[in-house]
């Protein structure tokens, strides 16, 4: 039986970025450097199929220091972790790693030195996700403010409108931050925001990406986690731009085929925590189906790469 031609816009820049890399670098050199096992607060990253193969080396996943033995190296994920959770590492005197992103890690700091000037912050993210509370974490109770939407800039209440300093999650939609930053300098016009964007560059750069393949698209796949707030924005991203079916998918098994009857033109890219070998098992599906072209839109090159901490460089 003949194929159906099928042409597949892959989208570059798109999976692994620098701190996915490095957070999941540090969890196997710990491994090979203090045996198994390994406890990780959190996630390391949000994805399932990494997050499985580090189990199978030996990393125990768990959600509170408390779970975690005294005498066991604990790793704090990608995302960053509140002020109080290496405190309290230390005060048990555990071996810990933090593994936080050094772009989350720069907001981090970015937060505390506008804290020591006196200034109240006002965070753009989402409530509950890993980085938001990690970041909020880092200052005393009531001096982050966050806000989700321009509807909630309107409703804030602050200290002190003169005295005002703004942060965003490093993983939102660029153009809806856009939107948010407007509204916020409108109720505050002396708001301090931060130097250079926030918003991390494979974020962006992913989001280029996939505003350069949507409008040629039928339709558009993201792999990626559920619980992966920069695959979901991809998401956002690609109906924005103009591609009618976006969807996020885990695996190749996750696509609904039905959904996809009759297309022509499929765009695939992948959240900062997906790795290539999910890439790769989604575009040989495409090719059991259809007659596939393959298409690489490149918008940008990455060659950014963080070092791992020293504690991990020097031998046991």
């Amino acid at each position: 039986m003949t194929k159906p031609p099928l042409t597949l816009h892959l989208a570059a820049p798109r999976g692994f970025c620098a701190g996915v890399d490095r957070a999941i670098k540090i969890v196997e050199m710990a491994l090979e450097k203090w045996g198994a096992p390994v406890y990780v607060r959190h996630e390391i990253v949000h994805n399932k199929f990494v997050v499985d193969g580090l189990r199978a080396k030996g990393a125990v996943f768990v959600e509170e220091l408390e779970e975690c033995p005294l005498d066991r190296p604990v790793i704090f994920s990608a995302h960053g972790v509140p002020k109080a959770v290496p405190d309290e590492a230390a005060r048990r005197e555990m071996v810990y790693v933090d593994a936080t992103c050094p772009l989350v890690s720069k907001v981090h700091i970015e937060a505390a030195r506008h804290h020591e000037n006196g200034l109240q912050m006002i965070m753009i993210g989402h409530a509950g996700h890993p980085e938001t509370i990690g970041t909020m974490g880092q200052l005393p109770e009531g001096e982050v403010l966050l806000v989700e939407t321009v509807a909630d800039v309107a409703q804030v209440e602050v200290r002190d409108p003169a005295r005002l300093a703004f942060v965003t999650q490093t993983t939102l939609s660029v153009d809806d931050t856009v939107d948010i930053v407007a509204a916020l300098k409108a109720r505050f016009p002396q708001i301090i925001g931060p130097h250079k964007e926030d918003i991390c560059y494979a974020t962006t750069n992913r989001q280029e990406a996939v505003k350069a393949i949507a409008p040629d698209c039928d339709a558009l796949l993201v792999v990626g986690a559920p619980n992966s707030s920069n695959s979901k924005r991809l998401v956002e991203v690609a109906r924005k731009a103009g591609c009618a079916y976006a969807q996020l998918v885990q695996r190749a098994d996750n696509i609904d085929w039905r959904a996809l009857d009759g297309i022509r033109s499929v765009g695939v890219t992948a959240g900062a925590s997906a790795p290539e070998v999910l890439i790769d098992e989604v575009i040989d599906a495409f090719r059991e189906r259809y007659d596939v072209e393959v298409k690489m839109v490149e918008t940008a090159q990455e060659n950014v790469e963080f070092k791992v901490p020293r504690v991990l460089r020097v031998p046991a």
